[in-house]
């Protein structure tokens, strides 16, 4: 019986998928950093910035910040996939897939799929810490996990950037290098860590449709963080973050998918 082209590529993909999580085993240092560096940011944040930063309304600055440190955190780990087909490429694991009778998106998407396992380590983490320094979700059960959802969703969407830009750049040196130089100002010119209306000008706007903030004010939303005295700014984005956010989502997979599946393809024909 011939299986068909899309349970083929789930099949492929979540081979490849596996074979990246038992990596953890050989390489435990990259787990280490999955479960550090989110306690590290909480804490840095929480009490060493966390008293020189007002936020409107009664929110305690620490439910104010720890969905904007989930987003902050979900989207660098998005760069452990550039730097995974990096370093792939580099050692000519990708050779050997073009030698096996699989699918070539097989690779991209099991490489996506393992770093959506890195990102629940990281949130659940985070969580944990949260919930010791004070942070509490204060809206149903249904409301936070569709909070935690969306997390995964934005981070497995910015996952797709990191794959193209690892199969573009000829090292995982420069895949970080590259990915700091967009992801940082991605995150610290948002709303992650102060208001939005700390912000003037062009920059709120920026700020108001920044994936990063709309992403962060959807979680506040959810979890309950946030004061309903404050008005929500008047950006639709602001607006409703939610659907933007998950919009946003989906127009980068569809973008970035096919871009990286095609310089998958044409760097293995080389």
């Amino acid at each position: 019986m011939t299986t068909s082209a899309p349970v083929r590529v789930a099949r492929d993909g979540w081979i490849v998928a596996r074979r990246n999580l038992i990596k953890i085993k050989r390489v435990p240092e990259v787990l280490v950093f999955v479960l550090i560096s989110p306690i590290m940011f909480v804490l840095l944040f929480a009490y060493v910035f966390g008293g020189a930063i007002d936020v409107p309304g009664e929110v305690d600055y620490k439910e104010f910040l720890v969905p904007g440190i989930f987003v902050q955190t979900v989207v660098f780990g998005a760069t452990f996939t550039g730097a995974g087909l990096a370093e792939d490429m580099q050692k000519g694991i990708i050779d050997r897939f073009r030698s096996l009778p699989m699918s070539r998106s097989a690779v991209l998407i099991g490489r996506t799929t393992s770093d959506v396992f890195y990102n629940v380590i990281s949130v659940t983490i985070m969580a944990l810490t949260g919930l010791v320094i004070g942070w509490r979700i204060r809206e149903g059960v249904l409301d936070a996990a569709t909070a935690f959802l969306i997390l995964l969703v934005f981070a497995y969407s910015v996952s797709w950037i990191m794959a193209y830009v690892g199969l573009l750049v000829p090292s995982v040196e420069v895949v970080n290098n590259a990915s700091f130089i967009v992801i940082f100002p991605l995150t610290f010119v948002s709303n992650a860590f102060v208001p939005t209306e700390s912000f003037d000008g062009v920059l709120r706007t920026f700020v108001e449709w920044n994936p990063v903030s709309t992403a962060t004010q959807a979680c506040r939303e959810l979890f309950g963080n946030t004061d309903p005295s404050v008005p929500v700014p008047d950006a639709w984005s602001m607006q409703h973050p939610t659907i933007y956010t998950l919009l946003i989502s989906m127009a980068i997979v569809a973008v970035f998918a096919p871009l990286a599946t095609r310089q998958y393809k044409l760097s293995t024909t080389k």
